[in-house]
């Protein structure tokens, strides 16, 4: 081992890591440095000329000329004697002038030429480390593109360009994905963080955030700011609903989104493995928001209590369901797109009799009346317009309640 061994290790890391020179040379300097600290107990008076290109470095060290007699310090003095030793060049030299000469790093033995090749190696990785955190700390939110290496059942190992190691979990997974090595996967970095002194860097296809990039990709106007999508809210793999707002008049934000025979919105929809997407215009006009929100269903009539937050929609019998969604998740996730409690009301028409829930509390436990209420079936004939699968499926009663409740409902109807 030489003091050439020493560069050859630079040189690899270097090429691998793709480390700039003016750092390389920092780090260089810096661990000789602390190696002739070790070594002479200073280093103030030592030259360090490290040339990366040609892949050598020198090291000079000074001191000052002392008469033999003077002579103490080996590190900041050299001997007359000693000097005048070296060659008829140096007779010429006197007591109290500065003398330069090479140190060869080889000769400090085998032992401190490891340990500069340990710290050396250590230091590039950390610095390789500090590098990748930063680079994919700025990226959080970015959209990023990555081959599948490893898929488990908790997570996926993803590599990039540059073969760094990203990370998808299953939680931030759609339900219905399935990756196999070698898969090319879109994802957004959705948080970076240092673990055990390493770059752990998550990625996330659950996100808002995800499916916002899509449609940045996929619809110029959005990219370019002549439309700005003001919020998503989603349950992956099912449903999501997309508030966009034009700031050129002559756009229409939601047909820009969907594009010519839905052209636009396929692909993301593919890429979210055939996840609902509703896009809605946004405006200021919560009444219309919320009309809008609730799409499919056709709203009638709608009562805000701004106090509560709160808003009571008015539905013709057809379109209740529709506007609860299966598993009430159209109206959940309308809530969430609005900001406001929805509660879905079964509208009466003309000539209609009906009979509010309430009437029956005598019979029916007030529990398992607010669990009809909270699914939208303040009325008696609401509650008969479901079937009791659809009851079972969109509240928490169980089977022989709802048997029991439509038992009671219909035997008021047949009384009258």
């Amino acid at each position: 081992m030489n003091s050439l061994n020493l560069i050859d290790t630079f040189s690899e890391f270097k090429e691998l890591k793709n480390i700039d020179k003016v750092t390389m040379m920092g780090i260089m300097e810096d661990v000789f440095r602390s190696s002739l600290i070790k070594i002479f107990g200073s280093d103030d008076n030592f030259d360090l000329i490290i040339n990366i290109d040609k892949g050598d470095f020198e090291i000079w060290r000074n001191r000052i000329v002392v008469a033999d007699e003077d002579f103490e310090d080996p590190n900041t003095e050299i001997s007359l004697s000693e000097v005048h030793k070296k060659g008829s060049d140096y007779e010429d030299y006197e007591a109290g002038e500065d003398f330069t000469d090479e140190v060869k790093f080889v000769d400090f033995g085998r032992r401190a030429i490891l340990a500069v090749r340990q710290n050396l190696t250590s230091k590039i990785l950390q610095l390789e480390k500090d590098s990748l955190f930063e680079e994919y700390k700025e990226k959080e939110g970015v959209l990023i593109t990555g081959d599948v290496y490893q898929s488990w059942r908790k997570e996926t190992l993803v590599l990039d360009d540059e073969e760094n190691e990203l990370i998808l979990p299953r939680s931030e997974q759609i339900p219905s994905d399935r990756f196999r090595k070698g898969d090319v996967l879109r994802a957004v970095v959705s948080k970076v963080e240092m673990r055990n002194n390493t770059p752990r860097i998550i990625l996330s296809r659950t996100s808002p955030l995800f499916l916002e990039r899509l449609f940045e990709l996929e619809v110029p106007e959005i990219y370019d700011g002549l439309i700005v999508i003001k919020k998503i809210v989603r349950k992956p793999g099912e449903r999501a609903k997309v508030a966009v707002e034009s700031f050129d008049e002559r756009i229409d934000p939601v047909g820009a989104c969907v594009g010519m025979k839905g052209a636009r919105i396929h692909g993301i929809v593919r890429e979210l493995r055939n996840e609902n997407i509703d896009v809605i215009n946004y405006t200021d006009n919560i009444q219309l928001f919320i009309q809008r929100a609730l799409s499919p269903a056709k709203v009638s009539s709608i009562r805000l209590l701004e106090d509560e937050k709160k808003a009571e929609v008015f539905l013709l019998p057809d379109e209740v369901s529709k506007a609860i969604g299966k598993n009430g998740l159209n109206i959940k996730l309308a809530t969430q797109l609005t900001g406001y409690e929805i509660d879905v009301f079964r509208e009466i028409e003309e000539g209609e009799e009906d009979i509010d829930i309430d009437q029956f509390a005598d019979e029916i436990d007030e529990w398992v009346i607010d669990e009809l209420k909270r699914i939208g079936c303040d009325t008696a004939k609401s509650v008969l317009q479901l079937s009791i699968e659809e009851l079972e499926k969109r509240t928490d009663l169980e089977l022989e309640t709802l048997e029991y409740v439509l038992q009671v409902i219909n035997s008021e109807f047949e009384k009258s």
